[in-house]
């Protein structure tokens, strides 16, 4: 008798309520595996009532095996495994979505994700990452997104200077926060299509960033400080939101 080896599969680990009910509504993604307690939590009947009609096989494990699956505690006992994230494979059309953001070395899976959320919430149209020296796109950042990213369009490119160039090549205006700078962006009049440049946590939007656009900064009662860049985020998001109705 031939012994045939168990189907392994290639995903990405997923843990959480809401990301994995966001991922199960917008089926985008095929769910590989999915693990859960014994007994099953409450909230196991919403996600029952939104899996698919392909057959998922589902495991049983202890609250320790089902950190140890997902790498943390915090993934209120549901874990799937899933397909990769499906990324925009074309660049934006700024007749359909005018308003961008662009994540120029956001490495806190915590702050990427929460950017994720705020955009949504706020009306962003899509969001530009970069594969080179960018927070992935993992399952603590989901968790983080409330399972939002789901929802968001968001395209890869290779380097900020090769996302420059599609927004340069697309008409797009660039609006790029910084500490310092002499545009308040409280006062500012923007204009649309337009995109919004989040720079990383420590060293803030990289050089080629500062030249490609207006440079705009909160007003704050400090100098020693900056805002986090998911709350600088979310500041500027919503003004822009609020002033474009």
């Amino acid at each position: 008798m031939i012994k045939r080896k168990p189907v392994t599969h290639v995903g990405e680990i997923i843990y959480g309520v809401h990301p994995l009910l966001e991922l199960l509504k917008a089926k985008q993604r095929k769910v590989l595996e999915l693990y859960t307690l014994k007994p099953e939590p409450k909230v196991w009947k919403e996600i029952a009532a939104f899996l698919p009609k392909y057959p998922v096989t589902v495991h049983h494990l202890s609250r320790e095996q089902l950190s140890h699956k997902a790498g943390t505690t915090d993934h209120q006992g549901v874990v799937a495994l899933v397909a990769p994230f499906a990324f925009r494979k074309s660049f934006f059309n700024p007749s359909k979505e005018p308003f961008l953001v662009l994540l120029d070395g956001v490495q806190d899976v915590r702050n990427f994700g929460a950017i994720i959320r705020t955009a949504y919430c706020t009306g962003v149209n899509g969001i530009i990452i970069c594969t080179r020296q960018a927070a992935p796109l993992s399952g603590a950042a989901l968790k983080a997104s409330a399972g939002l990213a789901e929802r968001m369009p968001i395209f890869q490119a290779s380097s900020v200077a090769h996302a420059l160039q599609l927004l340069k090549e697309s008409g797009y205006a660039v609006y790029v926060t910084a500490l310092g700078a002499k545009q308040d962006a409280t006062t500012l009049k923007y204009q649309k299509p337009l995109c919004v440049i989040i720079g990383s946590e420590g060293k803030g939007v990289s050089p080629e960033a500062l030249k490609a656009g207006t440079v705009i900064t909160l007003p704050q009662q400090v100098k020693d400080v900056s805002y986090n860049a998911s709350v600088a985020a979310g500041i500027v998001l919503f003004m822009i939101a609020y002033q474009q109705k």
